[in-house]
């Protein structure tokens, strides 16, 4: 492929970029995958990243003919009737052609800044991830070679033996969805065991936050909210005291009705984005970490997923149900079940907890905590470079 004419341009930025370091992804995996473009092998190193592959956007601009132009803190990807803009101090570039505008994660390593393979299906292309072949490759209709014959000719197979494996995400295995859903990202307590622990409470914030907020910083624990556009509106205090406490945010819709968030794929990627705008007014800051009303089986089928992951949200559901918001006042059936599915897990397995902001929660939550410490599990957040843990085991 010929260079594209605005990839002067990318030249200016690439010595603002080598000074920038982003404290969440700095440290990235070593590079072992070389991306194929239509029927060529390129140079360009793809890392494995927590179930995901990322590539140095210079260097794809560059092949892909894009013109990336800006500053090196609010920059332009664009050509082929798309555009995106790159925000590198929040972490996330935000897709500016989509009816709905989404978002997709980025970090740097090495001085180079790093974003989805996935990307390229904003400008025109299709991603091809055969790990049977050791293949990674983006094409278009000027690719004339099939996945297979492409793998054979550069024996990508071979180049990938090296590669490392990604980190390992929660296991869904077994996992059945409860009836209702919440909230997510958050922090972490030291400790010595390697166990990790995910808490996730959905439907916040409420009037009940500020005392969940309180029993976590009592025993030096993180969680992951996953909370509503309405509520996040009605209590921004709330959210703002949690994100400051090194708690993590995520998405859980608006209505929080079937019938309204289902009834399209497009309804559904219009509640999401509506509330992340709740969220950056609230808070400053958006997520694409998402959880849908009463989890993503069986409603959130392959238009819906295609709809909202397509645009850089990452699908999260859990593998522990609480079945607090049934339960409510029967704190020791609610104990019970916790504790049995983390056992029944196993050590291997970090739980990923359901839960709700809600009162009762408040009155089981101080024992399960007890336990999980006594237990000498640390306490984890969600984060956007994580391999999502959903029903459908759809890590895009």
């Amino acid at each position: 492929m010929r260079m594209g004419r605005g990839c002067l341009a990318l030249l200016v930025f690439v010595a603002a970029w080598g000074c920038w370091n982003m404290g969440e992804a700095s440290a990235a995996g070593k590079a072992a995958w070389r991306l194929g473009i239509n029927d060529k092998l390129s140079g360009i190193p793809a890392e494995q990243k927590n179930g995901s592959f990322f590539v140095p956007v210079k260097e794809l601009a560059e092949q892909l003919e894009l013109t990336l132009t800006g500053s090196a803190s609010d920059l332009t990807l664009a050509g082929r009737g798309g555009e995106l803009r790159l925000l590198p101090g929040s972490g996330f570039a935000v897709n500016m052609t989509a009816t709905s505008a989404g978002t997709l994660p980025m970090y740097t390593a090495n001085g180079r800044l790093m974003l989805p393979v996935k990307v390229a299906t904003q400008f025109g292309y299709s991603v091809s991830y055969r790990p049977e072949l050791g293949l990674l490759r983006v094409k278009d209709g000027e690719a004339k070679l099939s996945d297979a014959e492409f793998a054979a000719k550069y024996d990508t197979k071979k180049l990938a033996s090296a590669a490392p494996a990604a980190s390992p995400a929660p296991s869904a295995e077994g996992a059945k969805p409860g009836a209702a859903s919440s909230a997510a990202n958050g922090g972490t307590k030291s400790a010595s065991s390697g166990k990790v622990v995910y808490l996730t409470f959905d439907d916040g914030p409420s009037a009940t936050t500020d005392r969940l907020l309180d029993l976590l910083d009592e025993h030096g624990a993180k969680a992951t909210f996953f909370m509503l556009g309405p509520h996040i509106a009605a209590h921004t205090g709330e959210v703002k005291r949690m994100v400051k406490a090194g708690n993590a945010v995520g998405l859980h819709g608006m209505s929080h009705v079937k019938s309204k968030f289902y009834a399209s794929p497009a309804s559904a990627l219009n509640e999401m984005n509506r509330d992340n705008a709740a969220l950056q007014s609230a808070a400053g800051i958006t997520t694409p970490l998402i959880r849908t009303p009463y989890g993503s089986k069986p409603y959130l089928t392959k238009a819906y997923r295609d709809a909202l992951l397509g645009q850089g949200f990452l699908l999260w559901d859990w593998n522990v149900d609480s079945l607090d918001w049934k339960y409510k006042t029967d704190s020791d059936r609610i104990y019970n079940r916790i504790m049995t599915q983390i056992d029944d897990l196993g050590a291997k397995t970090p739980p990923v907890i359901l839960m709700h902001d809600q009162a009762a929660t408040l009155k089981v939550l101080p024992r399960v905590l007890n336990t999980l410490d006594r237990k000498g599990y640390t306490y984890g957040i969600i984060t956007r470079d994580m391999a999502p843990l959903n029903f459908w085991k759809d890590i895009r």
